[in-house]
C-alpha cells in the first residue's frame, strides 16, 4: 500500500500506464530469453535406460545415455555456478536439485569411463561398512529395496585398476527403522572418491582423479567435504595445494571411521570426460583452461604466456629436457642439450618428481618441454600458454603411436600448447641391443591385442631407452624455435 502511494505520487497516470506496458514487454523478453538459453536442456529426455523405479514426484534414474545425462548435469552446474558466484552460500546449493524435481533423492549416472551417484536429503555415511544410507519416507522407493554398489574411481573399464578400489553400497532405508543414528552432522555437501586404482602413476593421478575431482567439486566453491577411500596419506600431501583450492575443510579419511556422518547431499564417484587429460566444455561447465588457471593459482605459477622472441631483442627461450632414470630415458642427454644450446636455447635438465610446488614452477619457467612418452609428460599442464610441447615417441608401431597421440598429443592442444612429435627410428632404440634385427618384435611391432598388454608394456615401455639422433632431431627443435618468434 505504501509502495503504491509513493509510485502514484512520483508519476502521472499516463506515465504509469507507459511504465506498466514497458514492464510487461520486458517481462516477456526475459521469459523468451530464458526459454532460448535453456531450451536444449528442458526438452524431453530421450533414449534413457531407466534402471531404477520412477516414483511419484521423484526421479530415480540410472542414466546410460551420456548426452542426456550431460544435459541434466549441465543445467545443474550452470545454476550451481550462478548461485555460488552470486552468494557463496552452501545452503543455496541444495536448491539446485529443485529445478529438476523437488524430491529427487538419488540420481546415478553411468558413462563410458566412470559412474557416480548423487544423493540428496537425509544422507548418512558410515565409513567402516562402506555404506551410504539414503533415509527416505518414499514407500515406492523403499518397496523396491534399492541397494546399489559403486567403486568411486573414474576408470570403470579397467579391471586391474578397479580391483584396487573399495566398493561402496548405497541403500535406501526407512525413517526410524534400522537406520544408524547420526554421530556427526554436516551442513555442506560431500564427495566420496578413491585414491586406489593407479595412484602412484603421475598421469593416472591427474586423468583418473585430480581432473575428475575438479569437475565434480569445483562448483561448490570450497564449501564441500572431500572424503577419501583407499587413502594414501602421501597422495594428499603431494596434491595439498590444489586440494585446498577445492575444499575449505580438512579431507576426511573414511575407511576405518566408525562414526555416522550425516550430510544434506553426497556424491559418490567422480565425473569424467572419456578422453585422457581432457574436459569437454560442451558437456561440463568448465574447460581445461579453467583447470589450468586453478593449477596456476594453487602453485603460484607466475608465467601465463610463453616467451615471444622479437628481432633485435635479447633473451633465450628456455627448454626443459625431462630426464628419466629407468625406462624410456635418453642415453645421450648431454649431446641433446649441447645441440639445443647451439640453436639458442637456455637448457635445463630435470627429472619429474619431488616437490610438486617446486617442479610445477620449474616447468612453468620454460617455453619448451621435451621428453620421451611417459607419465612425466603430464607436467605439460604447468607450461605457460603457447609453449611448445615435444613428445618423443619410442619404437613400437601403431599401438605406441596411438597411445602417444591420445595420452598427450591431443590433450596438449586443448591446453593452448603447440604440439610437436618426433618418432624415433629403430636405429635410435636400445631394443636393437636386446633382439636380433629379424625378430618379430622389431621387424613388425604387433598390436597390443595380439601379444597382450603386459608383454607389450614389458618390451616397448619397460625395456626401451632412446639414443636420439641429434642431427635428425635438429629440425624439430628448429621448428620449436621458429614458433617462439613473432
Amino acid at each position: 500500500m505504501i509502495y503504491d502511494t509513493i509510485f502514484a505520487k512520483s508519476f502521472s497516470r499516463y506515465e504509469q500506464k507507459r511504465l506498466g506496458y514497458g514492464a510487461f514487454v520486458s517481462f516477456l523478453l526475459i521469459v523468451l530469453s530464458l526459454c532460448t538459453v535453456f531450451k536444449p536442456y528442458l526438452g524431453p529426455i530421450h533414449d534413457l535406460n531407466l534402471k531404477l523405479f520412477i516414483g511419484v514426484n521423484t526421479k530415480m534414474l540410472m542414466v546410460n545415455d551420456t548426452r542426456s545425462s550431460s544435459q541434466i548435469a549441465k543445467v545443474e552446474d550452470i545454476v550451481a555456478e550462478i548461485l555460488v558466484k552470486g552468494t557463496g552460500s552452501s545452503p543455496q546449493m541444495d536448491k539446485v536439485g529443485e529445478i529438476e524435481t523437488k524430491k529427487k533423492e538419488l540420481l546415478c549416472t553411468s558413462e563410458e569411463r566412470t559412474e557416480f551417484c548423487q544423493t540428496r536429503g537425509d544422507i548418512r555415511v558410515h565409513g567402516k561398512s562402506s555404506t551410504v544410507f539414503i533415509v527416505s519416507s518414499n514407500t515406492t522407493m523403499l518397496a523396491q529395496n534399492i541397494s546399489l554398489s559403486i567403486k568411486p574411481y573414474a576408470r570403470k573399464d579397467d579391471v586391474d585398476a578397479m580391483n584396487r578400489v573399495r566398493k561402496w553400497s548405497l541403500k535406501a532405508v526407512k525413517i526410524g527403522k534400522e537406520v544408524p543414528k547420526c554421530t556427526q552432522n554436516h551442513s555442506i555437501p560431500a564427495v566420496i572418491f578413491s585414491t586406489g586404482g593407479y595412484v602412484g602413476n603421475h598421469f593416472h593421478e591427474f586423468t583418473d582423479i585430480v581432473i575428475p575431482l575438479f569437475l565434480t567439486s569445483r562448483r561448490f566453491n570450497g564449501e564441500v567435504q572431500l572424503i577419501i577411500t583407499n587413502n594414501r596419506p602421501w597422495w594428499i600431501l603431494k596434491h595439498k595445494a590444489l586440494l585446498k583450492k577445492l575444499s575449505n575443510y580438512k579431507i576426511m579419511d573414511i575407511d576405518s571411521d566408525n562414526e555416522v556422518h550425516c550430510f544434506p547431499r553426497v556424491i559418490v564417484g567422480l565425473k569424467r570426460h572419456h578422453k585422457e587429460l581432457s574436459i569437454d566444455p560442451q558437456k561440463y561447465f568448465y574447460s581445461m583452461k579453467d583447470f589450468r588457471d586453478l593449477l596456476r593459482s594453487s602453485y603460484s605459477l607466475k608465467r601465463v604466456e610463453a616467451i615471444k622472441i622479437k628481432d633485435g631483442r635479447s633473451g633465450k627461450p628456455r627448454l626443459m629436457i625431462l630426464s628419466r632414470k629407468r625406462s624410456r630415458s635418453f642415453t645421450n642427454t648431454a649431446q641433446i642439450a649441447k645441440m639445443a644450446e647451439s640453436l639458442g636455447f637456455d637448457v635445463i635438465i630435470k627429472e619429474a618428481g619431488g616437490s610438486m610446488w617446486g617442479f610445477a614452477n620449474a616447468v612453468n619457467s620454460c617455453d619448451v618441454l621435451l621428453g620421451v612418452h611417459g607419465a612425466g609428460l603430464t607436467n605439460m599442464l604447468f607450461l605457460p600458454d603457447n609453449a611448445v610441447f615435444i613428445q618423443v615417441v619410442p619404437y613400437g608401431g601403431f599401438a605406441l603411436d596411438w597411445l602417444a597421440t591420445n595420452d598427450f598429443g591431443k590433450p596438449s592442444k586443448e591446453m593452448s600448447l603447440t604440439y610437436l612429435e618426433y618418432k624415433i627410428r629403430l636405429e635410435e632404440s636400445t631394443l636393437i641391443q636386446q633382439y636380433p634385427l629379424d625378430h618379430m618384435l622389431l621387424k613388425d611391432p604387433p598390436l597390443i591385442g595380439k601379444i597382450g598388454w603386459e608383454t607389450f608394456k614389458s618390451v616397448y615401455l619397460d625395456k626401451q631407452n632412446v639414443n636420439l639422433d641429434v642431427i635428425r632431431f635438429r629440425p624439430t627443435l628448429q621448428k620449436a624455435l621458429e614458433l617462439m618468434h613473432q
